[in-house]
């Protein structure tokens, strides 16, 4: 039955993302490539501070990569990169197999069960790599 539900919730995220497209206001960004899939994101930020202010992607790639993106996107908006790499990390055990606390992950969970797929762990955690990098890459205005 939870499990079913998971699946919705994936699907639901896979068919229709959410924060998709372009971020006009971004301040950092960052791409993610699996060269071995094919699965492509680029996630914009718009920084305040140490918080994240507002966040987008743009992309393509399989509905676990989409999901798990969009379902970051939602996760991450106005908190601060020290809460999003505490998170990330549990996440991150979570799906690899390791053990974790799943309460702070909230919807995110969902996403746990590719842990019995390891050829999809880097679907899942593509976009959160992208927003690794994107903290750091700034966008420069140009002159």
């Amino acid at each position: 039955m939870l499990s079913e539900l998971y699946q919705e919730v994936i699907l639901d995220h896979g068919k229709k993302p959410r924060n998709f497209g372009e971020l006009a206001s971004a301040t950092h960004q960052a791409e993610g490539y699996n060269t071995l899939c094919g699965d492509r994101v680029i996630v914009q930020v718009e920084m305040d501070g140490e918080t994240v202010r507002n966040i987008q992607f743009v992309g393509a790639g399989c509905a676990i990569c989409m999901a798990s993106t969009s379902m970051m996107t939602s996760f991450v908006k106005g908190k601060s990169i020290n809460e999003i790499e505490c998170v990330f990390e549990v996440f991150h055990s979570a799906v690899t197999g390791g053990e974790a606390d799943m309460e702070p992950l909230g919807d995110l969970e969902a996403l746990v069960g590719v842990k019995q797929y390891p050829n999809r762990i880097k679907c899942a955690t593509l976009g959160w790599h992208a927003l690794s990098s994107a903290f750091k890459s700034p966008i420069l205005e140009e002159k």
